[in-house]
Parts: C-alpha cells; structure tokens; sequence
C-alpha cells in the first residue's frame, strides 16, 4: 500500500518551500501526499510579502476533515504561525494520536522573514512533547532552548541532549566547509555528513528534508534509515537545484530531480 503523509504548513506561492514543496518532496519518494493550510502567504525567492494566518477553526476543520476519513502513516507540521494555531495542532495530535509525528519547527524564512510569531515560542516549546522528531536548524534550536547558537560539533551533542524528544539538529549554519546533521535519540548520536553544496538555489531545504523524513518513516523505514535515504535525497536536490530558473532571489532545490 502506498502511504500516505499529511503536511501542516503554509504555503509558497512559488512553489519552493512550505506546503507546495513538502506535496512534492513526499511525491518525489514514493507517497500519498495531503496537506492542512495554517497561512497564505505571499512569497517569492527574493522574500515574503505577506501572511493571511487561517483561523484556528479552520485549521480544526482541516484536520478533523483529514483524520476522519483518511488513515495517515505521518505526520509533517511546518510553519505553524501564532499560539493558536500550535494549541490547535496539540490538540487534534492529542485526540487522533497519528504515528510517526515530524516537527520542522519554522521560524524564521531563509531570506530572514521572521514567519513565527514571538509571543508563540513558548507554545512551541510546550507542543514539542508530542513529537516523534524535530528537525531544528542552529538558529532555531538556540531559540527553543533559550541558548546561544552552537558553533561546533561538540556544541551541536551538547544541545541536542537538551531536547527531551527525538531530534535531528541541522548543522548547516555551521562555519566549515562540510554541512553535518546530528541525529540523537535518547542520548544516542548519529551523524550524517554531506559536503556543502555551492548554489544559491537553497529555497525549501528545511521543508523538503523535513517533509521526506515523514515519508520515509511513513512507508516504514527507522527513523534513522528515514533520516539518512531523506538527507541523501535532498542532496541531490540540492546539487540539481541550478537546473532550474525560478526567480531571482534564492530560487527552490530540484525536487524532481531523479525524473527530469
């Protein structure tokens, strides 16, 4: 049976990251993708314009609409927005208890919008208890954590240890040559290494590794495996991501990149 993941994000209207890029990472491997709208906004490669939040009940809506009818192997949440909204995400995972629960904890857009509302960050930190895995950048986990951003591979372990759930910190932001990623689970760790690839074409990273984690986990791979076949994809969508002429900011990574 082919699986079937749902995506909890906003949207992109150019299709690089958010909602459009999750349905075409989780597509790309090999899954049925479904998606709960949190925001409409109005972005493009060289930044975001505007951001409609949608109404809790709407979100509640959307999910009820999804959770009772459909049988969901992942769980992938994106950007969430307000403390509403996480409260209402709680919620619907309290009630329906979806396996296999990824939360790419989106605050801030690649060009430097900041999509998360301050006044949310304690909600978030409260949601993280439900999640089966989170995929925060350095940034991202300082600010979750009340920290100073880690600047090495030891303060990476350090930091990650600090999360009580399953969580893969992104070294990305890192200062060396190479773009490490540290999986730890219950205080065991496990790199995956990748050189860092040289294109500005870097639009939706966060959403796509995120969104084919969920995938991979879905379909029934280990989260470890799901963590490695998801990093190994977005590399190559990464090293593909020039094939593509979207915009003229930092244009998307090439989810397709194994069909054209």
């Amino acid at each position: 049976m082919i699986a079937n993941i749902l995506s909890i994000a906003g949207t992109d209207c150019t299709g690089g990251a958010g909602i459009q890029a999750d349905i075409k990472a989780i597509s790309a491997n090999g899954a049925y993708a479904m998606s709960v709208i949190t925001a409409v906004v109005a972005q493009n490669t060289q930044g975001v314009q505007q951001i409609q939040m949608m109404s809790p009940e709407m979100v509640r809506a959307q999910l009820d609409s999804v959770f009772t009818d459909v049988h969901v192997d992942a769980v992938k949440i994106g950007m969430l927005g307000s403390a509403e909204i996480i409260r209402c995400v709680g919620e619907a995972l309290a009630k329906y208890q979806p396996k296999n629960v990824v939360l790419d904890p989106v605050m801030v857009a690649k060009s430097g919008d900041r999509l998360l509302d301050t006044d949310a960050l304690a909600a978030m930190r409260e949601l993280l208890p439900q999640m089966g895995l989170i995929t925060p950048n350095l940034p991202e986990a300082a600010d979750l954590l009340g920290v100073t951003e880690a600047q090495s591979r030891a303060e990476m372990i350090v930091q990650a240890e600090q999360f009580k759930v399953p969580v893969l910190l992104k070294g990305g932001h890192l200062s060396n040559g190479d773009s490490p990623d540290l999986l730890s689970i219950n205080s065991q760790q496990h790199w995956f290494e990748s050189e860092r690839i040289n294109t500005k074409n870097s639009h939706g990273t966060g959403c796509t590794l995120s969104a084919a984690i969920a995938t991979y986990w879905g379909r029934g791979d280990t989260l470890a495996d799901a963590c490695e076949k998801a990093k190994v994809y977005l590399t190559g969508a990464l090293k593909a991501a020039d094939r593509l002429n979207v915009g003229q900011g930092q244009g998307p990574v090439h989810h397709f990149y194994e069909f054209y």
